[in-house]
């Protein structure tokens, strides 16, 4: 379980490991990536999704810095708002949601048309686009492993934010997809028993769980250098 010390944020603070890279927080997200290194070698780690049990417990903020500290260590990678049904992604980096996923999905658009620089070295965006009718289909379809395949040609890592697992399908689809899964939990606002319910969906989508995130942690700050590392 990893941990991290966070505050409900505003879109323009979200994304402390660019706002303040020397902050302990910046620095958390970095052991989560050395974390992730760590469980499985590189050259297998290519798609990474992250979700949560339910809403607004940090899941976006989340895969967004872990984004901005994987493109910090030279990765070439893409950071992907597959949540069609409450995207994110395009207000954090103020951006256009005009088109994206859905787009590509939906054969409406090219690649390099959809994917976007984010301003950040090494960090390429690729909004979720309008919302469609049937993003779980979308998602399950072969256009999909289809553009997954050609995105791993192209980056050395892929990020993915999902919708909560509990809510709908679309995460259960994505975790099958993807090479490792992050749960993004919420300190004091996620119950046991949802945690219980998003760990069994995800093993049954046979999902690969490299950890969990716990968003939110309250530490001493006496000792804030040593207590910000979680195992």
């Amino acid at each position: 379980m990893w941990k991290t010390k966070n505050s409900k944020l505003s879109a323009t603070r979200k994304l402390v490991a660019r706002t303040n890279p020397n902050s302990i927080v910046s620095e958390q997200y970095r052991t989560i990536r050395s974390n992730i290194n760590f469980s499985l070698p590189s050259d297998e780690m290519k798609t990474l999704l992250f979700t949560s049990a339910s809403k607004e417990e940090g899941k976006s903020t989340t895969s967004g810095n872990m984004a901005i500290v994987y493109a910090e260590a030279g990765k070439k990678v893409l950071l992907i708002d597959a949540d069609m049904r409450r995207p994110t992604l395009h207000t954090t980096f103020r951006m256009s949601n005009r088109i994206g996923l859905s787009h590509l999905l939906l054969g409406k658009g090219r690649m390099q048309d959809a994917i976007k620089k984010s301003g950040i070295r090494g960090l390429d965006l690729l909004m979720s686009g309008q919302v469609p009718s049937n993003p779980a289909e979308l998602l399950d379809s072969e256009v999909m492993d289809n553009l997954l395949d050609e995105m791993k040609e192209k980056y050395d890592i892929i990020l993915i934010d999902s919708p909560p697992i509990l809510a709908v399908t679309d995460a259960k689809i994505l975790a099958n997809k993807c090479d490792g899964t992050i749960l993004v939990v919420n300190t004091g606002k996620t119950e046991k028993q949802s945690l219980s319910k998003a760990r069994d969906a995800l093993t049954t989508a046979r999902a690969f769980i490299l950890g969990v995130v716990l968003n939110n942690y309250e530490v001493n700050k006496k000792n804030d250098y040593y207590q910000s590392y979680g195992s």
